[in-house]
């Protein structure tokens, strides 16, 4: 059981991250991950277990806060909340925004804890499952990893895949794991022990996507009206089956590689729409509409946390992100972190409690505040962002290099995002080419050489098969339709 002063000291880092995250949800166009990115700094005056917490509520609490502007202005802060904005819109348009952002948070809140209890047991059995993991097993499912990244849920995975090169790339700038030499630097000291991830992420979503992509909302916006906040008994009824599936479709979804918040409460609307008695309330305004996605929603979101605690892999960009926080506070996600600091899981899980009882107090009893930010105008958000990026950067290391280098990535995220190419992909390759790079390496080593004693490993030819299905799976689909119009 956790100690009561473990207990309160998670108690302020869960409610300040689901209260963040709440906000960044509420507030379109800024995202979890670029406000993790944000925050990374400020994690260093905290415990690992506390600023592990803080990144997790801020990341939960958007996929609650996302739901408020989906129900009330289909407008939603996630995209993952475009699903929820079908029938919620329609439930306020007919005075019901209240039941329906009622029920939203109800759904994500029994989600969170189901799912915090599937994390508690699945994780360490994944971790246990690792340790007779070789390295070329290891480098084979990184390699999976980041194909799934790549081609699930892009739309571009041309795109997406030259930027996951490139961060790999990025990867490889600093001191050579093997030989000890400068690889990369330019010549220059500040570049040997690599790319600085603080100011490459805080760069990257902190500055470059924000300011790409904060359109903001007009004061005088037109909201509408909140109506009663509780559910009947009968509409809690009718909703709990639908929270429970969806329940159940976000946690798989969750814990694959490329596991989407998006795809998981699309899923989950169509499951609804499929075992609905009556299908004709789809379109005008179902709860169900509302109470399985978010569920799915928020499911996802935190078994995302498998594979990353147990494997080191990431499953999205804010995953990625609290990846490169793992790493900076000198934690290895895995059986390591298992053998060493089995306490920091146990934090982990209770602060998923936290964060989640948290949440449910922030999004009943102040619907309305976070209906009147809605109404302001946002151009200030912009400015603050990057003030808070610069101070955060330099606060972490003292350096004016790492200053210059947020600038440069600012700039690069700015460009790109322009030019529709993902960012999420150079996250994943720099925090994933390192991890490959030594499992591969260490794979040859022990084979000498060999290639085929790599392919006989067990997992090595099963994960690269999945890759090359993933990335011809669309050559695949396309074959498939000209056969099918020439029969």
């Amino acid at each position: 059981m956790m100690s009561l002063e473990l207990a309160w000291a998670l108690a302020g880092p869960a409610l300040l991250g689901a209260g963040l995250g709440t906000l960044v949800g509420v507030l379109p166009g800024i995202g979890p991950a670029a406000t993790m990115a944000l925050l990374l700094p400020a994690s260093f005056l905290l415990e690992p277990q506390a600023a592990i917490v803080l990144l997790c509520g801020v990341y939960f609490g958007a996929q609650y806060g996302s739901s408020t502007t989906a129900i009330l202005l289909k407008l939603p802060g996630e995209a993952s909340g475009v699903v929820t904005a079908e029938e919620g819109h329609r439930l306020a348009l007919k005075g019901q925004a209240g039941v329906a952002l009622a029920v939203a948070a109800l759904a994500s809140f029994l989600a969170g804890l189901i799912t915090a209890a599937l994390v508690a047991a699945l994780t360490p059995a994944l971790a246990r499952l690792a340790l007779g993991l070789g390295p070329a097993d290891v480098a084979a499912l990184v390699l999976l990893a980041a194909v799934a990244l790549v081609c699930i849920g892009q739309p571009q995975r041309l795109k997406a895949l030259a930027m996951l090169l490139l961060g790999l790339m990025l990867g490889l700038v600093g001191t050579d794991f093997g030989g000890g030499a400068p690889r990369f630097t330019l010549g220059l000291a500040e570049l040997r022990d690599g790319i600085g991830l603080v100011p490459l992420i805080v760069g990257l979503f902190g500055l470059g996507e924000v300011l790409a992509s904060h359109a903001g909302l007009r004061a005088g916006t037109r909201i509408a009206p909140i109506g009663r906040i509780w559910p009947r008994v009968s509409e809690l009824r009718a909703s709990l089956a639908p929270a429970l599936r969806g329940t159940a479709v976000g946690a798989l979804v969750g814990m694959l590689p490329g596991g989407k918040t998006l795809l998981a409460s699309m899923m989950s609307l169509a499951l609804e729409r499929r075992v609905a008695r009556d299908r004709a309330q789809y379109g005008h305004g179902a709860l169900s509409g509302v109470a399985g996605p978010e569920a799915a929603n928020n499911a996802s979101a935190q078994a995302g946390l498998v594979p990353l605690i147990g494997l080191g892999l990431p499953g999205n960009p804010a995953m990625a992100v609290l990846l490169g926080a793992f790493m900076l506070h000198g934690i290895a996600p895995g059986a390591v972190m298992f053998e060493r600091s089995p306490e920091l899981f146990e934090a982990i899980i209770w602060g998923m409690v936290l964060a989640n009882l948290a949440l449910l107090v922030l999004n009943l009893p102040l619907i309305g505040l976070w209906v009147r930010l809605l109404a302001l105008p946002l151009g200030w958000l912009t400015p603050l962002i990057v003030l808070v990026g610069v101070l955060g950067v330099y606060a972490q290391s003292r350096l004016a290099f790492d200053v210059a280098l947020l600038a440069g990535f600012g700039l690069l995220g700015y460009v790109l995002r322009k030019a529709d190419y993902p960012l999420a992909p150079i996250v994943f390759g720099v925090v994933l080419g390192p991890i490959f790079e030594d499992n591969l390496r260490r794979a040859f080593m022990h084979a000498r050489g060999d290639g085929l004693v790599l392919l006989a490993q067990p997992l090595v030819l099963p994960a690269l098969g999945l890759a090359l299905l993933l990335l011809l799976w669309p050559l695949l689909a396309r074959w498939r339709k000209m056969y099918a119009i020439q029969r």
